[in-house]
């Protein structure tokens, strides 16, 4: 297999990380992001002293504090460990989410600590290894995780930072040695810029987080500034306007998947490469979409070395990221399915994939948007997507790291929507809402804490259904 590894110090200021090199302390103000939390476990599995700052606790600093990692939800200078006060041995690492006026990375930042981005410590973690990077402003974390998991079934030695809960190892991160490294290359905040490819994709180029770009045109020459940066091979999805090498779906792109079909739930397909065609590839995830983004794992994995015969077993028990289409309960009677999507095109995937698998029930989608400027600025797009549900509840506006915006609410949203049957709902009545459908078939979407109702929801119906 191709094992070839680039030292690029000349692009990136050195920023020593390995043991014995002057760091004893890690400290993350947003520990329970998704891809803060990833790399707080990759510094805990090499023997730092991880701690950290969260808004709130949730499964993922729950499944932090486990490894023994110490987080608290205050910010409060007086919360910190004091171990973390060494300032010549301790590195604090945050997220561009918290607000500006956050007490604790004011302090450190007036006391004169060395601070970086998430995105500054993952590109200098990988800057010296040969790194595969999935960018996109859909299917990154679907995508990594495939490409990883792939990797690591055939045996090829590579840790993967990833943007979602991977099924098959419960975890962000799976865990290898510091040579090969698998990265979501975020476009948020431009993030991806810090990253320094040898092999790449882009599967998606679609207008998004206008609330740093501005405008589509900024993000576009975002992207094509980090293709750029790929120094052997990259992997454009067909109709994107950068050049590459091309997958998709029966369109004569270079990495193809043909003949499609369903089977008990399960896609099945052949996938045409340059060199030869894979007949039957099985895989355990819904949607085209998903078929799309397993064509370009697979193209990475190939051109990497990895034989077409062993890309296909490791698929066959590929259970998927939490959150992404998954099933909270599946039955005869009633299926409950778990989505991240967040942006209208992944509405639009939800909606095919949920119609293609379960095409004469009725589907009730519960939808959480996200972000009052991302609502503001595809209010139309929302409500095309939305509209493909045969009924609609709607929650409040999710704000994160958001203030209110006049005029940008639910109830504008949920007027647009072409549906009979939608209404808005408060979380405390969404299950009486949900119970009074006669959809067997629910969809709870969202970027949210809807990921947090959801299980509520789940044991409610389930007690019904007993």
């Amino acid at each position: 297999m191709n094992n070839k590894k680039q030292h690029r110090s000349e692009k990136q200021e050195d920023l020593p990380l390995g043991k014995g090199l002057g760091w004893d302390n890690i400290y993350f103000i947003g520990i329970g992001g998704i891809g803060m939390s990833a790399l707080a476990r990759y510094f805990q599995a090499n023997n730092f002293y991880v701690s950290g700052y969260d808004k709130t606790p949730s499964p993922v600093t729950k499944a932090l504090e486990s490894l023994g990692v110490v987080v608290h939800f205050e910010d409060d200078i007086d919360a910190i460990p004091k171990r973390v006060f060494d300032k010549e041995k301790t590195l604090i690492v945050y997220t561009p989410a918290i607000p500006k006026d956050h007490k604790e990375y004011n302090y450190f930042k007036d006391q004169g600590y060395t601070i970086y981005k998430r995105s500054e410590i993952l590109g200098a973690i990988t800057k010296n290894t040969f790194c595969f990077a999935v960018a996109g402003t859909h299917g990154k974390t679907t995508t990594s995780t495939i490409l990883g998991h792939i990797l690591h079934e055939a045996g090829v030695n590579a840790t993967s930072f990833l943007g979602g809960i991977a099924e098959n190892y419960n975890s962000n991160l799976i865990l290898g040695g510091d040579e090969i490294s698998v990265v979501e290359a975020d476009e948020f905040d431009r993030s991806f810029l810090q990253l320094s490819p040898n092999m790449a994709c882009i599967t998606s180029m679609d207008a998004d987080h206008l609330d740093i770009y501005g405008e589509e045109d900024a993000l576009i020459e975002s992207f094509v500034e980090f293709s750029n940066k790929v120094s052997d091979q990259l992997f454009i999805r067909n109709g994107l306007p950068i050049k590459g090498i091309t997958y998709g779906i029966e369109d004569g792109s270079d990495y193809e998947a043909q003949n499609i079909r369903i089977e008990n739930g399960t896609y099945i397909f052949d996938v045409k490469t340059p060199s030869e065609t894979y007949k039957n590839i099985e895989l355990n995830l819904p949607g085209r979409h998903n078929v799309l983004n397993t064509v370009v794992a697979l193209a990475m994995a190939n051109s990497y070395g990895v034989p077409l015969a062993t890309i296909a077993k490791a698929l066959l028990n590929f259970k998927g990221v939490q959150r992404r289409f998954t099933y909270k309960i599946k039955t005869n009677d009633l299926v409950l399915i778990d989505d991240y999507a967040h942006h209208p095109t992944e509405i639009n995937a939800v909606a095919n994939a949920v119609n293609e698998l379960y095409p004469k029930e009725k589907v009730l989608a519960i939808f959480q948007p996200h972000l009052y400027s991302r609502t503001r600025d595809f209010i139309d797009d929302f409500a095309s997507s939305l509209s493909k549900f045969d009924e609609l509840i709607l929650l409040d506006i999710y704000p994160a790291r958001e203030k209110p915006i006049e005029g940008v609410t639910s109830e504008w949203l949920l007027g647009k929507i072409d549906l009979k049957k939608k209404q808005i709902s408060s979380k405390e009545h969404v299950i009486k809402n949900i119970k009074a459908s006669e959809a067997k078939i629910i969809v709870m979407i969202g970027a949210g804490n809807i990921g947090v109702l959801i299980n509520e929801v789940k044991n409610e119906l389930l007690t019904i259904n007993s």
